[in-house]
């Protein structure tokens, strides 16, 4: 989520004031999980069951991640400072890895400052996850039993001032890309990754940064979530807003500028800085304007496709989401589901998935207080490999994490705790507590309702 849009989502309000308030839900006793507006019997998405996490409950986190060989799904879990790790196949919480820095305040103390909290970004490649810190450092762990007492064989500085946020592997897992979205001006850093390695040897080769004539310094821009796409051999990378998109916009103050996808060939890189400008189609490389989208979240599906979370939180103007292709850049819209931050192609059934917290629209029709109609406020968005949207279904506002197990079609969405329960910023109507079954938050599950035939048949 870029530094405008987190500034939108921090939360506002002391916990200790709902103190009295929570205790009293949780002593109402719990609910049965899957109920309400999020688990509609009219769906081809089914809510099946909610994983609830132990600890504090969810007040803040960010990316999520699942590797389906393993069988397991990652969640950059602020409020309780580590990453979570859910058993994909028994749905079951088996750990949380601590050693990051956790939420941070603002300087009242009275808000969520995202932008030094973490974890934030998360990926994985066999044995090897790599997150992002609210301290500016990649944490790379050993998920191998032997290492269990001491996961985290890494933790390696970017040079910032501020968390490393989402980031991309190549398929083979030997580099990796990673944002510092809230530096300004942000930057990427390119590091030589782990692969299949049985130690960890990860290290910094270059640094990225946009040229300032597209990402001006000092506008509070950033640049947001990486994708690899295998074919073209390129990480592609969601910028919210760029200048002069179109001639004349706005990309401070009210916003009219749209955003752009920053394409990098890490083969072409050097060690130190690497400026990259405008799109260079001879070359493949550099920034493509895109039209009505500022985007922040960034998945590869088929045909070289890459669907691009589109935001109002961007700009205001923004009601679609995107889909752009890697090789010709032709861009195709799809209407009624806007506001996602991470998106998530799962190839098991050939669905595009959607983080949509802002799926109602504009900041204005999205209130911080006060009971919203539903559908149509936080959703999960479920959109088909030919573009098509298949449904959106309720969310607990806020959520804006999405990943999905492409071998059991199984969708993983975070629920965020109740604004009763950890005050502003916590859900402000009652879906994610019917989700749930808590006042605490959880990871929901959903499972997926492709046509039979259409599962694990990823069309190429």
């Amino acid at each position: 989520m870029s530094t405008r849009s987190k500034r939108g989502a921090i939360l506002k309000g002391s916990v200790a004031p709902m103190l009295f308030v929570a205790i009293s839900l949780a002593s109402s006793g719990a609910n049965a999980a899957c109920t309400g507006p999020g688990a509609p019997s009219d769906t081809q998405t089914k809510c099946l069951t909610a994983v609830q996490i132990p600890g504090n409950p969810l007040r803040s986190f960010d990316i999520s991640w699942v590797n389906p060989t393993r069988s397991e799904y990652y969640l950059a879990d602020r409020s309780n400072a580590g990453i979570d790790i859910i058993n994909t196949n028994t749905l079951t919480f088996q750990r949380t890895i601590g050693g990051f820095v956790g939420v941070k305040l603002n300087a009242a103390g009275t808000a969520v400052n995202n932008n030094i909290s973490g974890p934030d970004g998360v990926t994985s490649h066999g044995r090897w996850l790599y997150a992002g810190d609210g301290d500016s450092t990649l944490k790379v762990i050993d998920l191998s039993p032997s290492s269990a007492k001491n996961p985290i064989k890494q933790s390696i500085s970017t040079g910032g001032t501020t968390r490393v946020d989402e980031m991309a592997l190549t398929t083979d897992g030997k580099l990796l890309l990673a944002a510092n979205n809230a530096e300004d001006p942000p930057f990427a850093t390119l590091f030589r990754a782990n692969g299949d390695a049985p130690t960890s040897s990860t290290a910094i080769l270059s640094k990225v940064v946009v040229s300032n004539a597209i990402v001006p310094a000092g506008a509070g821009l950033s640049i947001e979530q990486p994708a690899w796409e295998p074919t073209t051999a390129r990480f592609y990378v969601s910028i919210p807003i760029i200048a002069n998109n179109p001639p004349g916009c706005n990309f401070s103050g009210p916003i009219t500028c749209d955003g752009g996808l920053l394409v990098v060939n890490p083969a072409t890189l050097t060690a130190g800085t690497n400026t990259i400008g405008a799109f260079d189609p001879t070359t493949n490389t550099g920034v493509v304007p895109l039209h009505r989208c500022g985007p922040n979240g960034a998945t590869v599906g088929p045909h070289e496709n890459l669907l691009l979370g589109c935001t109002p939180q961007n700009n205001p103007s923004n009601t679609e989401t995107l889909v752009i292709n890697a090789e010709n850049k032709n861009q195709t819209l799809v209407g009624n589901i806007t506001g996602s931050d991470e998106v998530w192609f799962n190839e098991g059934d050939n669905r595009y998935y959607t983080g949509s917290s802002r799926a109602c629209g504009t900041p204005n029709t999205c209130p911080d207080a006060g009971p919203p109609a539903f559908p149509g406020f936080a959703s999960l968005g479920v959109i088909d490999f030919t573009s098509v949207l298949i449904e959106k279904i309720p969310q607990s506002s806020n959520s804006h994490s999405v990943a999905a197990d492409s071998k059991r079609n199984l969708i993983f969405v975070p629920q965020v705790a109740p604004k009763a329960v950890v005050g502003s910023g916590g859900d402000i109507t009652p879906v994610g507590a019917g989700i749930c079954g808590s006042n605490s938050g959880c990871v929901a599950v959903y499972k997926s309702g492709a046509p039979q035939g259409n599962g694990n048949n990823q069309v190429d």
